[in-house]
């Protein structure tokens, strides 16, 4: 089968095109600034042209595009788009009803609500690791290859107790803080709403609860649904305003938490922020320095961004693929795959996590086991080639 890839800066890009070619099937890129993903006459000349010229069975892409699908209905070929963003407003545009759609989200509380719509174009799909890449990688390429086998993913020496990787949601995209024009009564109701949804895991009301202040909230940072997308205000507000500042908070919250007892490792954008007993490392690279990140903590953890309903970040796959011991808060969608105790560990509050850290880095065999686990289980049939023959089939 031959496969236009959508290409553009996203992550896993080299892992799926290695597993298309690896399962068999030619790939040709077509290079996308997704600069206007919604409508852009040159991309869609361009595409157009690309699909006369290379005639591909179907095109994929990470993350869903207007613009690609349009072109696609034109010229009757299928696309089949999988997306790990979360939030993802585009998901709302009118035009993912259209026949050459194959939709894919990670999150199946997602992709209920588009199914309980009578709208047959988004299937649930998790996200997925490369194994075989993630199991290569070493701390340095001058390896001597006689002594590869002392860098086995559970023998690499620990050089982190507790790490995190990702973002603070301090350093971007911090629409909140510049509401600087909030009632007095609209703060209080954001302060309890939002303290309430911290103290909850597994299910997430934002959204429904914003009615009785959309017009203190548009007053002061207005936000319009897009042309093309049935996306209401309560979304837009709900998802990329106040669950971004909650991830923040509550990040926040539980790194404060964990320092005060442990030694915390921290690799995120946001280089300024300290806290005693923490190091911060700043960002890391997603395809060499991550892995080993996970590779060589005791305990990563995962603290998922609260616009996730229910799904398995791909944080999460990375880790458990690279060998990584997984402590996570709980999400619905880890108990179809993976099992608690055995292949990962979940934890439910601020104190069962303390609990949990306490407990895991005294129970080194028990952790190595988990972590061995999570990776076989993943390798066995969550790599990105297993994904691919789903989507085809």
């Amino acid at each position: 089968m031959k496969v236009l890839f959508i290409e553009w800066a996203s992550f896993g890009n080299n892992d799926i095109k290695e597993a298309f070619a690896s399962e068999g099937h030619s790939v040709v890129c077509f290079p996308f600034s997704n600069k206007d993903a919604r409508r852009d006459a040159e991309i869609e000349a361009a595409l157009s042209a690309t699909l006369h010229q290379e005639v591909p069975d179907v095109v994929f892409s990470f993350n869903y595009f207007p613009v690609i699908s349009n072109v696609c209905k034109k010229e009757d070929v299928r696309y089949i788009s999988w997306i790990y963003d979360s939030p993802y407003v585009m998901l709302y545009s009118y035009t993912v009803i259209n026949p050459c759609n194959t939709i894919y989200v990670f999150d199946k509380e997602l992709y209920l609500e588009f199914h309980n719509a009578g709208i047959p174009t988004v299937h649930y799909m998790p996200m997925a690791a490369n194994t075989d890449r993630l199991d290569k990688i070493m701390p340095s390429v001058c390896t001597p290859p006689d002594k590869a086998a002392d860098y086995a993913s559970d023998k690499l020496p620990y050089l982190y107790n507790i790490s995190f990787i990702g973002s603070l949601y301090t350093e971007q995209h911090n629409f909140f803080d510049r509401m600087t024009t909030l009632s007095d009564y609209t703060r209080g109701y954001l302060d309890a709403l939002m303290t309430a949804q911290m103290k909850v895991q597994g299910y997430n009301f934002i959204q429904e609860s914003l009615s009785p202040i959309m017009e203190d909230l548009y007053k002061a940072l207005p936000m319009d649904p897009n042309p093309d997308g049935v996306e209401t205000k309560e979304y837009l507000y709900a998802q990329y305003v106040i669950n971004r500042k909650i991830t923040g908070l509550e990040r926040t919250d539980l790194i404060h938490a964990i320092t005060e007892h442990f030694a915390f490792d921290l690799f995120t954008p946001n280089k300024d922020f300290s806290m005693s007993n923490l190091n911060n490392h700043g960002p890391v690279g997603y395809y060499k320095q991550m892995p080993l990140v996970f590779k060589q903590s005791r305990i990563n953890l995962n603290i998922s961004l609260r616009s996730i309903k229910s799904g398995i970040p791909l944080r999460a796959f990375d880790i458990m693929g690279s060998g990584g011991f997984l402590l996570s808060n709980f999400q619905a969608d880890f108990l179809d795959d993976f099992v608690p105790g055995e292949d990962f560990v979940y934890y439910e509050s601020k104190e069962d996590l303390l609990y949990k850290i306490d407990y895991y880095l005294q129970h080194e065999e028990e952790r190595v086991t988990i972590a061995r686990n999570g990776h076989d289980k993943v390798a066995a049939g969550h790599t990105f080639r297993h994904r691919i023959r789903e989507m085809l089939a």
